[in-house]
């Protein structure tokens, strides 16, 4: 009974405790961290356990009062979680699960499901260090799941808590990441080149897809491409969107210079298998330490396409650029040859979103029962360890969706807080097979509330894409793997006359959208006939039809019961909840702590009586 009742005590009372604040729990590092302001003034680190599902934070800010860490969504912080803390002058420490029910305003939660571990004040700084539940049995936390997540950070100059938007940032951050690079090995021997672009002049343009050739590095044995990193100027660093590199048939004949990639000249947008891939938000990747690039052997590219994204919204002119992509090799090999397989909506022409659009959903259908054909061999089955994903900036949420035999296996990864200025290529938890015959869907969801005309598909950032990219092995031919539907039948259901797909589209210009018709349409484009495009190294096209299999929504898992506070009724979910991992000793560190502050009040009042009674 004490257990229960002293932590609601604590939630009453200040934190009796020395000047320099409280701590307990673990002292283990943090692996992971991150500034969450443009000033470097609020330190983000954390870590987390899968099992148990608990994350730790350590937040550090360059300031003597209250700090604040939580989650909010990207469309408003209002509703958004937030834990606070902080050190009075006289050493008192203050502590408390809150969330914002106004822009400045927080009230505390009824349930308590932050667990403070260290608490901190110095000259300089205020660190705060808690533990809590991936998902909590209370409607006001947010969920810590495998998406992109809005980390919400706010501080003030003194210990009175309230909001003020100088001092309050959001960031998104990836919490999950399943692999630290300083987890992989790093080759005692090991070697750089460079990817780049020379003194581009970027064009004066919205949006420009620079491409040009370059030889891979000149080995006389097989090595292994094990790292890269994006190479950056660091004054046009905003104005690069995305970098790939694809890698060349050996058979094909290339063009040299630099050129639009999609332009007059088709030469330039040969390769079509993308090898390595950065976009914005993304930093340097290491693959798993049993994969690699293969380069050296007669049957590996020789040669690879660079593709540099720019976009210049402010069409400023005489901007030059030298950005691409170093990647680290090595002659010490690897156990298997990885590959990367592109899936999703073929981009160009037929995809289109409707303006005005609360939700629109775009498929994109692959079907690898004709990989070996495509292939020219036998393929094993596909291992899949990470992904990347990518639409602009009308992306709400994308995933990828395994079928064997007509029924949906699993999810291979998705994201449904998916952010454009956070692309980066991510670690599955669980590597998963793909069979030969299996079927894999991707579906993108896109929100145009903010646009009164048609997004099409296309390379500029105002048009769209959505598009997956599969990091695997054992290498084979595919480069990807695509859909897209019949637009003709979706034109007829829209009542609309059309007799080719350039008609097709030219009809959805024609259509008065609203929330009815968007829907019609997004219905029509899911239930067309689809067509599935196969595409290899060595630019071997296959088309073939299919049609979208639904897909199952994941249950959530169920929520962890507070340890403490009360839970409400109505934020039990249909998954049920569990108990609270079970305490040593019968209380946590917390109570335990409370239990100790208590009795040193005690002794220190009985040590007064005795000293007042001599």
């Amino acid at each position: 009974m004490t257990c229960v009742l002293l932590p609601r005590l604590l939630l009453l009372l200040p934190l009796a405790a020395p000047a320099t604040g409280i701590h307990h729990g673990p002292t283990s590092p943090l692996r992971y961290s991150r500034f969450l302001d443009p000033s470097n003034v609020m330190y983000l680190r954390w870590d987390f356990d899968l099992e148990t599902e608990i994350i730790t934070f350590d937040l550090q800010v360059r300031t003597t009062g209250w700090v604040g860490l939580g989650i909010t969504n990207r469309y408003t912080n209002v509703g958004a979680d937030l834990v606070v803390g902080g050190v009075l002058p006289d050493g008192t420490v203050y502590f408390s699960d809150q969330h914002l029910v106004d822009d400045e305003t927080l009230h505390e939660d009824g349930s308590q499901d932050a667990e403070l571990q260290l608490l901190k004040e110095d000259a300089v700084y205020t660190t705060m260090r808690f533990s809590r539940p991936f998902r909590s049995c209370d409607s006001h936390d947010g969920d810590i799941t495998s998406d992109t997540i809005r980390v919400l950070g706010a501080y003030g100059l003194d210990d009175t808590v309230k909001l003020d938007r100088k001092r309050t940032f959001v960031k998104s951050i990836f919490l999950l990441q399943i692999v630290h690079p300083d987890d992989l090995d790093a080759p005692k021997i090991s070697y750089i080149h460079d990817l780049e672009i020379t003194d581009f002049l970027i064009p004066e343009d919205d949006t420009t897809y620079a491409c040009t050739f370059l030889p891979l590095p000149i080995v006389k044995e097989k090595h292994h491409i094990y790292k890269f990193e994006p190479k950056l100027i660091y004054h046009n660093e905003t104005m690069v969107h995305h970098i790939l590199v694809y890698a060349c048939g050996n058979a094909s004949s290339l063009p040299t210079g630099i050129s639009d990639c999609y332009g007059a000249d088709p030469a330039f947008s040969l390769c079509s298998q993308v090898i390595v891939g950065w976009a914005v938000g993304g930093t340097s990747y290491q693959f798993p330490d049993d994969v690699g690039i293969s380069i050296g052997t007669p049957l590996d590219p020789q040669w690879i396409r660079l593709e540099v994204h720019y976009s210049n919204f402010h069409n400023l002119p005489g901007v030059y650029d030298s950005s691409g992509i170093r990647v680290y090799f090595t002659p010490i090999l690897r156990k298997y040859d990885m590959g990367v397989l592109q899936l999703g909506f073929f981009t160009f022409p037929i995809h289109f979103i409707p303006p005005g659009a609360e939700s629109f959903m775009s498929y994109g259908l692959c079907e690898t029962e004709k990989f070996e054909e495509m292939n020219g061999t036998p393929v094993p089955d596909i291992q899949v360890y990470g992904y990347l994903l990518h639409t602009h900036l009308a992306g709400r949420s994308l995933q990828a969706v395994q079928y064997r035999n007509g029924k949906q296996i699993k999810t291979i990864c998705k994201d449904d807080a998916y952010d454009f200025n956070l692309q980066e290529t991510r670690d599955l938890d669980k590597r998963v097979t793909i069979k030969m015959g299996d079927e894999l869907l991707v579906e993108c969801h896109y929100q145009t509330l903010d646009r009164t005309t048609l997004t099409f598909g296309g390379p500029s950032t105002i048009n769209e894409m959505c598009l997956i990219f599969l990091f695997y092995y054992p290498r084979n031919n595919i480069s990807s793997c695509m859909g897209y539907p019949d637009i003709i039948h979706v034109a007829h259901e829209l009542g609309e006359e059309a007799t080719d797909s350039m008609e097709g589209m030219m009809a959805m210009n024609n259509i008065e959208w609203n929330p009815e018709i968007i829907k019609k349409a997004e219905k029509a484009c899911k239930e067309a006939d689809q067509v599935v495009v196969i595409k290899t190294i060595d630019e071997m096209v296959m088309n073939q039809t299919g049609h979208i299999p639904d897909i199952i929504p994941t249950p959530r898992g169920p929520c962890l019961e507070s340890i403490g506070g009360k839970v409400e009724p109505q934020d039990k979910t249909p998954a049920g909840f569990r108990a609270a991992p079970p305490i040593q000793s019968g209380c946590s560190s917390a109570f335990s702590l409370t239990i100790l502050l208590l009795l040193q009040g005690t002794f220190s009042w009985l040590l007064i009586s005795l000293q007042s009674a001599i």
